[in-house]
């Protein structure tokens, strides 16, 4: 079976976006990603609508909470909105008929001891009401942050997995992120999985900036610093759907998805 492939677009009509660029999934925000303010279907028709449309279209449709929301950091002025705004998210997603929600992994402060971060998330997990998926992205930059490399992912699970509905959590593999936090490409499936036990779903965004930056800056594939050999067989080994978050609009995202499918589909 060939891999869904799709992008991110924006929420107004994501069907026909996704069509436009040949793709079998699409993600999308709810509302501002930058903003704790609750989310909102665009899509005329509404929920219900939106719903039976990537359906009778065959489009996967996927989530991405708003990069606001950080439910590990021990400051209760942003931790408890961020775990009100997940619930909101995770809620309206199920209305859509969306197969996940995926969220960034957050940080604690510089004076914290990581450990709350990763109870944090626990707590976050035990009182989520997650009609659909969770799944938390792995990110590319921060000292202080839950989910830059394989080793924080290993602490973090641990503390998932003993939250009630911990082993319902998902990951999102970015791909950028993973590069340019410092990880190889080369065996990183495995490495995640033996951390995680499971890839959900993949980003898959080449890197403007070197390995170790610490900068999550996307490029469009093939035009990064990420080896292209080595990204496709992240994807291939993978196995999960995948979703571009690469610069530009229709044109590049299907030049993006067509690299793509070329390599896994030769």
């Amino acid at each position: 079976m060939s891999t869904l492939i799709g992008a991110h677009v924006d929420q107004t009509d994501p069907i026909a976006q996704a069509r436009a660029r040949g793709a079998d999934a699409a993600q999308i925000f709810l509302g501002d990603p930058q903003d704790y303010k609750g989310p909102q279907i665009r899509y005329p028709g509404g929920a219900d609508a939106l719903r039976a449309a990537a359906a009778e279209a065959g489009i996967l449709l996927y989530v991405h909470a708003p990069y606001v929301i950080n439910v590990a950091t021990t400051n209760n002025r942003i931790r408890i909105p961020s775990r009100k705004l997940l619930q909101q998210h995770v809620s309206a997603a199920a209305e859509i008929g969306a197969a996940g929600v995926i969220v960034h992994g957050g940080h604690v402060l510089a004076k914290d001891d990581p450990e709350k971060g990763f109870d944090n998330w626990r707590k976050a997990i035990d009182q989520l009401d997650a009609a659909v998926p969770v799944l938390i992205e792995n990110t590319a930059g921060g000292d202080n942050a839950m989910a830059r490399g394989v080793s924080k992912l290993e602490r973090l699970w641990a503390s998932v997995l003993q939250a009630d509905g911990g082993d319902e959590v998902g990951f999102c593999l970015d791909t950028c992120h993973a590069y340019a936090g410092g990880e190889d490409l080369a065996g990183l499936v495995d490495r995640v999985r033996a951390a995680t036990g499971r890839i959900d779903l993949v980003h898959a965004n080449d890197s403007r900036d070197e390995q170790g930056s610490g900068a999550d800056r996307h490029a469009n594939l093939g035009h990064g610093t990420l080896p292209p050999e080595e990204l496709v067989e992240v994807v291939r080994e993978a196995g999960a759907p995948v979703i571009v978050e690469t610069p530009g609009g229709e044109a590049e995202h299907t030049a993006d998805i067509s690299w793509l499918r070329e390599r896994l589909d030769p």
